[in-house]
């Protein structure tokens, strides 16, 4: 019987370039056809063949209450039926500005936007356009979306197929751009000693999703957040990902430093286009109309986004939310570290908060170099193997996954029992 995944992904090829509309979804990294997915509540969607799989992608990230919320729906039908969109400024957005400023102690104020790469490239322009500087710092591993100047060894896609760098970005657009080690702190001195006076800002991911799940260590953070202040850089946390995910403050109230601006997408949309940057308040006031800083978009604010985004807010707000999004999610790296150990096969996992990550090696790497020794090979095929099982994870072994707090002890026994099946089956092989 011919897979209607199979007939889809051939008919998209004719009209969408590999098929897909981003390219880590092609499956290119793990091989095979891409799952189409038709509907999805809770932990699960279903693929074109009605095949039920537990999601441990979650829309990368956004799906924190899981998959079609009630209140989320609500939320969003409600705002369509007043209208998709205006072209105007509306109450919503003031709300959802009020309610991340609340929430994150270093945003004083904050400009909606649609994605993370409009966030992140409008933070660096209105970085080098308050320091007056041109070179910017990004590291190794980290994905930043996919703005010209940003595309230097970046993760994510990039990483998965191999390339460096992306065909069609002028060597002008990187030459300001310096390419650092991830947690390496010698590195960092060594660079602000020579060039301090020239850096307008380093931008980070305070936990690397991009490159599999890396945490940074506090005194990487430390570091750069000590050498800003010094050489008056901009320091620019990425949270697009770890925001609202790894903690209700982000990774930045984890460690106890704030940055001057922070990036911000997936959980704030509730599943819908929504991103964000703000910070300092003397910073966000060179951004137009009242400062010489260009950026603007005709959707930004949207209403409908806006009210999905707002709703998801105030729901992950609840007590004990994240202590228990973080105990789940533990239970799962736990729960597939124990089966491979018992399997004697070399793996270990890691998480914060509603994020993990596993690595086919002896070793949770923490920078670009051990990830790219991990056995991909392994994860290709465990990969499928849990496809087989009707466990989905990222189809790419440079992911991290996401738990949602729909991701119960049964939904999280289901994919260890599983996981044990498919470590057994590989080491009799």
């Amino acid at each position: 019987m011919i897979s209607k995944n199979d007939t889809l992904f051939a008919r998209a090829q004719l009209t969408t370039p590999g098929g897909v509309n981003s390219p880590v979804r092609a499956f290119r990294s793990v091989g095979g056809s891409p799952r189409f997915i038709s509907r999805a509540e809770g932990p699960y969607f279903w693929d074109a063949d009605d095949k039920r799989y537990i999601d441990y992608i979650g829309s990368w990230g956004p799906a924190i209450l899981g998959h079609a919320h009630p209140v989320v729906v609500k939320a969003v039908q409600e705002a369509a039926a007043r209208g998709l969109s205006f072209g105007a400024p509306t109450e919503g957005e003031i709300e959802m500005a009020e309610e991340i400023c609340r929430l994150i102690p270093s945003i004083e104020q904050v400009r909606l936007v649609s994605s993370g790469t409009e966030a992140t490239m409008s933070a660096l322009r209105l970085a080098r356009g308050a320091t007056g500087r041109d070179k910017i710092i990004k590291f190794e591993g980290c994905y930043h979306g996919h703005a010209d100047s940003l595309l230097v060894k970046a993760g994510s896609g990039l990483l998965t197929f191999g390339h460096p760098t992306s065909a069609g970005v002028p060597q002008d657009f990187v030459q300001h751009t310096l390419v650092l080690d991830y947690n390496n702190v010698q590195q960092l001195e060594d660079t602000f000693r020579t060039m301090g006076n020239e850096i307008a800002c380093i931008i980070v991911e305070p936990v690397a999703g991009n490159m599999n799940l890396v945490k940074a260590k506090p005194e990487f953070l430390q570091t750069m957040r000590r050498l800003c202040t010094q050489y008056g850089a901009i320091l620019i946390f990425d949270e697009v990902m770890s925001g609202f995910r790894v903690a209700l403050g982000g990774a930045q109230s984890l460690h106890n430093i704030q940055p001057d601006l922070t990036a911000l997408g997936k959980v704030i949309g509730g599943g819908l286009p929504v991103a964000a940057f703000g910070g300092r308040a003397d910073l966000m006031r060179h951004l137009a109309p009242i400062g010489a800083v260009y950026q603007a978009g005709t959707l930004s604010g949207n209403p409908v986004t806006v009210a999905a985004g707002m709703s998801t807010l105030k729901l992950i707000q609840a007590p004990g939310f994240y202590e228990q999004l973080s105990a789940q999610t533990n239970k799962l790296v736990q729960g597939l570290s124990d089966a491979a150990k018992a399997a004697g096969v070399p793996f270990c996992a890691d998480a914060i908060g509603g994020m993990f990550g596993i690595y086919f090696g002896s070793n949770i790497p923490t920078s670009y170099a051990e990830m790219l020794a991990c056995d991909k090979t392994a994860f290709n095929a465990f990969f499928h193997a849990m496809l087989d099982a009707g466990v989905y994870f990222a189809p790419a072994a440079f992911e991290a996954g996401f738990v949602s707090a729909q991701h119960d002890d049964e939904v999280i026994k289901a994919t260890v029992d599983a996981a044990r099946d498919v470590f057994a089956k590989a080491t009799h092989q």
